[in-house]
């Protein structure tokens, strides 16, 4: 059977509108290149009982996002942000905390902000105001400098197209920078104290021109798929 690969999703609360409620999303790209890498996609909403979630999938991905207040980390909003709804971080936690750590998790973006934030780091709140420049954002192509970890052990170097104005600040606890920009911006961190625990801050998902991105998730699924077989 094909691992499970649980997706949190955006989540949008609207409480005043008796139509909806709010609005759930995700970008297609996410499960499709899950399914194109032999996963089973499942979309997780916040309101999903996370403890019965954990319990059920056999690797978790984490998409990209809005900002994550900066309360999470101890400081005051930069004026740039733009705040994601806080009931999907609130609702990651929840799921983080109760994962199985021999789960595979891959983060991307807000997902490898989000890993660092929940393991005590904290993140550059707007980047032009550290590197003097705004070449993060807009879809540029970066090249990657790969450090070690499972990203190097795929591929000695990358590219990736990157759309962000936050990044990685104070590196969490048990977590190793395995990549990083030209302008020394943190772009992946892997888990040393789990075994398939990895986050890049660039959107690999929309860079399948470059073989690594596409084995990334391969690695992902085939990882799923062994723990998957190992918890029988």
């Amino acid at each position: 059977m094909k691992p499970l690969i649980g997706i949190t999703i955006d989540s949008q609360g609207q409480p005043d509108n008796e139509r909806t409620l709010g609005k759930l999303s995700l970008n297609w790209n996410y499960a499709e290149v899950i399914a194109q890498a032999g996963g089973l996609p499942m979309l997780i909403p916040p309101s999903a009982d996370m403890e019965e979630v954990a319990r059920r999938i056999d690797g978790w991905l984490i998409p990209g996002g809005a900002d994550i207040d900066a309360a999470r980390f101890g400081e005051p909003n930069h004026p740039k942000a733009d705040l994601q709804d806080p009931s999907r971080f609130e609702a990651e936690e929840r799921l983080y905390r109760s994962l199985d750590p021999d789960t595979p998790v891959l983060g991307i973006c807000y997902g490898c902000q989000f890993l660092n934030i929940v393991r005590g780091g904290s993140l550059i709140q707007h980047l032009p105001d550290e590197v003097g420049h705004e070449r993060h954002t807009g879809g540029t192509v970066e090249e990657l400098a790969l450090t070690g970890g499972k990203l190097a052990a795929i591929a000695p170097k990358a590219t990736g197209r990157s759309y962000h104005h936050q990044a990685v600040g104070r590196v969490g606890a048990g977590l190793e920078v395995t990549a990083k920009a030209e302008d020394g911006t943190v772009e992946a961190l892997e888990a040393s104290d789990r075994p398939w625990m990895l986050a890049v801050q660039w959107h690999p998902e929309r860079s399948l021109d470059d073989p690594l991105n596409k084995r990334l998730f391969e690695e992902f699924v085939a990882a799923a798929r062994r723990y998957r077989e190992a918890k029988g």
